[in-house]
C-alpha cells in the first residue's frame, strides 16, 4: 500500500523491520531509514552530509532534500519527503538520473577537495592560519563538537 505520510521517529538504532509510514532518525549515524513509500517494503537509508541528504526538523515534522530517487529498486519509486509528507515526483529516464548521478560524485569530489584544503589549514602553525579579520576558522567539526556540547550530548 502507497504511503502518504511519514511519522518521524528518533532511535538510537534502526529496527531490523521498517514499519511503513515510519521515518526513522539515527542521529548517532547521522542518517534516517523508512520503507519505500510506495509500499514494496524496500529499505531505504538516507545519509545525511552536505553532499547527500539533509534534514530539517522543526519540533514538529522533517523534511528530506534531495528528492528519495528509488532507481535501483524495481518500483523506481521517486518522492520527496516535506513536513512528514509523501510528495511523489515526476519518473525520470535513465540519462536524467545518470547526469544526477553525475553531479553527485562531481559535489561529493568538491567537497573532498575543500575539506583536504580545510584539515591542511588546520596542521599549519596558527599564526599562518588566520584570516586578515583575525579570527581563526573554525572546521565544521570543530562547530558540530561546540553545539552538541552545548547540547550537553
Amino acid at each position: 500500500m502507497t504511503v502518504r505520510q511519514l511519522t518521524p521517529h528518533f532511535v538510537e538504532r534502526f529496527p531490523e523491520q521498517l514499519q511503513p509510514g515510519v521515518l526513522y532518525l539515527a542521529m548517532e549515524f547521522v542518517s534516517a531509514a523508512h520503507s519505500c513509500a510506495c509500499g514494496c517494503g524496500r529499505k531505504v537509508i538516507t545519509p545525511f552530509s552536505p553532499t547527500d541528504w539533509q534534514m530539517v526538523f522543526d519540533g514538529e515534522t522533517v523534511s528530506l532534500r534531495p528528492s528519495i530517487g528509488n532507481w535501483s529498486f524495481p518500483c523506481r519509486s521517486h518522492y520527496w519527503i516535506r513536513s512528514n509528507r509523501i510528495e511523489w515526483a515526476a519518473a525520470m529516464s535513465q540519462v536524467s538520473i545518470e547526469r544526477g548521478r553525475e553531479r553527485d560524485v562531481h559535489a561529493k569530489a568538491l567537497h573532498a577537495a575543500a575539506k583536504k584544503a580545510d584539515d591542511q589549514a588546520e596542521q599549519r602553525p596558527v599564526d599562518q592560519q588566520l584570516p586578515a579579520s583575525g579570527k581563526a576558522p573554525a572546521s565544521v567539526a570543530e562547530a558540530w563538537g561546540k553545539f552538541k556540547a552545548w547540547l550537553n550530548l
